[in-house]
């Protein structure tokens, strides 16, 4: 079969890596004495209304701990109960009513996880019921590794900050009886169970069920925490809730007679609904501090962890600033990676407010001493001094593209996450497709790890085991299905190219046969690039033919894929628009079959041939663009805009598309990302689009140029990219002062160490 006279082979090798695709950027030297800060421009706000599910909270990059203020459980009108509604993040603009501050929050994800141990300051009598100790906040601030608010029930001044493990709470009393509140009864995690130990009179520690993220009710794990405060209390101690107890004259005289209060009582408890309190009298603008170590392993390691990041918490002594300080340095200097110049101010609040958002997951695992839970596992794991155990791999979102922005920005990061992935195959015998913190979730199809794996290692970070990786690589794509745990259905998938309707009939997301098997292609696809890289020629030529199959799924009288049944034929009746409003259809997970039809980067040719030649690709994807089948929020088709590149003389329709998508979807507002962030994946497009490159086919080391939004971009020390001209249509580029087309391949890019766009007009040109 031929295609403008490139045939398909012919274009599969253009698309492999050249050797010169094996280049890698190092950081430069940050000197910020004389710059504008960058996390200036970050606004923890964007993302946190339209589902985006981020939060404002105080973190460090990366880190273990986050706090966030926690605003889906209230009271009256402003009720937003978890149970209750669909809710996957512990805050949301719209909300104004909190009950705390979480600790170990998730960023961008689709269902309720984590976000513990809530700390609530009160004023007056003590009150547990979190429906009548909460409070409406105002005069909100927030900033890379620091959140503040007053609470108006009480006019305390709240404020939150972290280290890597660890959060400091300063909160600033009226005058009178003040209150801390630490709930371990509520969160956003679906488990529920907990324990409660006092170590000092201003000291506990505890343990927190977590997970069945998802509705996988085996993925659950502990969490400890070790809680210090800096004033000596009056007086403390625990609270369980006792329904039985409801409306029992006497069973304590300043509630309602749910939850008892123990004062006499000084040793652990273990419940589901259960807390600790201190009271203490305080004057007028008193500040007291609240320290929490948090660790996946033990108490013992969380009170270290504690230890190590933050100095001894002692009466009076006030640790908020400096830990502050340090977290808004350690952002400035991640994020102070890319610098920018020139452009609109709006443009650099978008951008550096989703380079701050890819910068909270993959989290880190490990405690200060090494340890970590292993893979579904019992046991405990050390790691190697000077690496990092990473955790929160939400791969079907993260390989297209947030992979490959740490590959280029921060290198020694996606080693260690390359390494962690490893290490799980070899704790558990696969790799990990959404694993959460030592638990595999299995959320959402494919064999993600593939291709972030393949991209690492093609792009030249080369120092990890490479060949365990291809063994766990190839079992899992070979593995008959019923030993299979990363594609269960992979059996009619081997024999007959495809995975046919039926197989995931009873799975709660539907029957979604076209995207499991579109998965597996593009997988097979990174395998096949990784197995030629490797020497292995008869592997690469075999999962090169396995990820072409996509083929037996096109429908020409629909002009797009098509589930097939059991029996091999077409579904039948069929409406390809059926699932654009979200809504469950037949072969496509969360989506439409106009979704997914273009989501076959690594043989666009090949699927142009099927549709009639290049013409008729470009119209029909056109049409997705013209008639609101595109969907920005979900990533089977977010690399869309960049397919028209590929055909010399329709580049320019990307850079249209991909201009006008920024300025659409892209603000500086609460709901200024396309739905959910999904741990950095939309913030990750974003950053990627607005400096003028997309790595839109993932484990292929090229990326597809498009117009930059900035005058001048700054990439560690390997990579410099500056444009000219107005107008948001390229004139020409060149790379390293030589004319260049619109796709190149990593090594290029890196080799060329300058990238300069000419940039004006109204018409399209093509660069030749």
């Amino acid at each position: 079969m031929r295609f403008k006279g490139i045939t398909i082979i012919a274009a599969l090798l253009l698309m492999a890596p050249s050797a010169d695709a094996r280049k890698v950027c190092t950081p430069r030297e940050v000197n910020t004495a004389n710059d504008i800060k960058v996390t200036e421009y970050v606004n923890p706000f964007i993302g946190t209304t339209n589902y985006g599910t981020t939060n404002p909270g105080a973190l460090c990059p990366n880190g273990m701990m986050s706090v966030t203020p926690f605003n889906v459980m209230g009271s009256g009108l402003n009720r937003y109960d978890k149970d209750r509604r669909w809710w996957s993040t512990p805050y949301c603009h719209d909300n104004r009513y909190m009950t705390g501050f979480s600790h170990v929050n998730l960023s961008g994800v689709g269902c309720p996880e984590v976000g513990l141990a809530l700390t609530m300051p009160t004023a007056g009598s003590l009150q547990v019921d979190y429906h009548i100790y909460g409070s409406e906040y105002h005069d909100e601030t927030a900033r890379p590794g620091y959140y503040g608010c007053e609470l108006t029930a009480y006019g305390i001044k709240a404020e939150v900050s972290a280290t890597t493990r660890t959060s400091i709470e300063r909160y600033t009393f009226r005058q009178g009886q003040g209150n801390i509140l630490v709930n371990f009864g509520e969160g956003l995690t679906n488990e529920t169970g907990a324990w409660i130990r006092k170590v000092s009179p201003t000291e506990i520690e505890g343990m927190r069920l977590a997970g069945t993220f998802c509705y996988n009710s085996q993925a659950v794990f502990p969490v400890y925490f070790a809680i210090r405060i800096n004033k000596l209390p009056s007086d403390s101690g625990f609270w369980k809730k006792q329904p039985e107890m409801e409306g029992v004259e006497g069973a304590w005289t300043e509630d309602d007679g749910t939850y008892k209060i123990y004062k006499k009582y000084g040793r652990e408890i273990a419940g589901n609904d259960i807390g600790y309190w201190f009271s203490f009298q305080t004057q007028e603008g008193e500040q007291v501090e609240l320290q929490m170590g948090v660790s996946f392993v033990s108490c013992a390691n969380a009170w270290e962890n504690l230890d190590a990041e933050q100095t001894r918490l002692e009466p009076g002594i006030s640790n908020f600033k400096k830990i502050s300080d340090d977290a808004s340095a350690r952002w400035e200097s991640d994020l102070s990676r890319i610098k920018v110049e020139g452009g609109s101010e709006r443009d650099k609040e978008v951008f550096y407010s989703a380079l701050y958002h890819t910068l909270i997951h993959p989290s880190i695992l490990n405690d200060i001493n090494g340890e970590y839970p292993l893979m579904e596992s019992d046991g405990l794991g050390k790691v190697p001094p000077g690496q990092t155990r990473y955790s929160v791999f939400s791969l079907w979102d993260t390989y297209r593209n947030l992979h490959q922005l740490m590959t280029l920005v921060y290198p020694e990061r996606q080693l260690d996450m390359v390494r962690s992935m490893v290490d799980m195959y070899k704790e558990w015998g696969w790799m990990p497709k959404w694993e959460l913190f030592g638990r595999e979730t299995f959320t959402m199809e494919g064999d993600p790890a593939i291709p972030v794996i393949t991209d690492t290692w093609l792009k030249g970070l080369r120092d990890f085991d490479i060949h365990t990786a291809y063994e766990a690589f190839v079992k899992s794509a070979t593995t008959p299905g019923k030993d299979n745990r990363m594609r269960p259905d992979i059996d009619p998938y081997l024999e007959k190219g495809y995975v046919p309707l039926g197989l995931y009939s009873a799975d709660p997301s539907g029957d979604n046969s076209v995207s499991h098997a579109l998965e597996y292609y593009i997988a097979d696809h990174s395998l096949s690039l990784l197995a030629e890289d490797l020497g292995k020629k008869e592997d690469a030529e075999r999962f090169r033919r396995q990820s072409l199959q996509y083929r037996k799924y096109y429908c020409p009288e629909y002009e797009t894929l098509r589930p097939i049944t059991s029996e091999g034929v077409f579904l039948a009746p069929f409406n390809p628009r059926q699932g654009e409003n979200f809504e469950p259809v037949p072969g496509f997970h969360e989506g439409s079959a106009w979704n997914y039809t273009f989501y076959v980067p690594h043989d666009v040719p090949g699927l142009a041939s099927l549709m009639g030649g290049r013409k008729a690709f470009v119209n029909k994807l056109q049409k997705v663009f013209d008639e609101g089948l595109y969907d920005p929020a979900n990533e089977p088709d977010i690399a869309y805009p960049y397919l028209f590149s590929y055909f010399k003389g329709e580049e320019w329709r990307t850079q249209k598309l991909v201009s006008e998508l920024l300025d659409k979807h892209y603000t500086t507002r609460p709901d200024g990302i396309p739905g959910n962030d999904d741990a950095g994946t939309m913030s990750a497009w974003a950053v990627f689009s607005m400096m003028g490159f997309y790595p839109d086919c993932p484990g292929t080391p090229s990326y597809t140029l498009t117009t930059p939004r900035f005058d001048r971009v700054e990439i560690g020390d390997c990579l410099i990219i500056t444009r000219e001209g107005e107008g948001n249509l390229i004139r020409s580029v060149t790379l390293g002062g030589k004319r260049t087309g619109y796709r190149v391949s990593h090594g290029d890019l890196l080799s060329g160490a300058r990238l300069h766009y000419k940039c004006g007009g109204a018409q399209p040109v093509v660069n030749k």
